[in-house]
């Protein structure tokens, strides 16, 4: 998905048949969607418009599990009220 489209996660879809959709436009204010699925519901008052919020998150790397033990394990020198208040 370009860039353009990640500006703008608010999306109108029409509902066809067989759980699919169709995405009909989408804004970057929920404000605007709702506008607009008004004018679409007035045009078109038979078929079916939902407005979702997708946002598009760029791919991100592989990370790698951290194998450090000693960070790992707790602490044992802690005073033993420590936890209690």
């Amino acid at each position: 998905m370009n860039y353009r489209d990640r500006l703008s996660p608010w999306c109108i879809i029409l509902l066809l048949p067989q759980m699919q959709r169709s995405v009909v436009g989408r804004f970057r204010k929920r404000n605007d969607a709702e506008a607009h699925l008004q004018a679409l519901k007035r045009l078109n008052p038979t078929l079916q418009y939902e407005i979702i919020f997708d946002p598009i998150d760029p791919p991100t790397e592989e990370v790698e599990p951290f194998e450090d033990r000693a960070i790992m394990q707790p602490e044992t020198n802690l005073h033993p009220g420590y936890f209690l208040e």
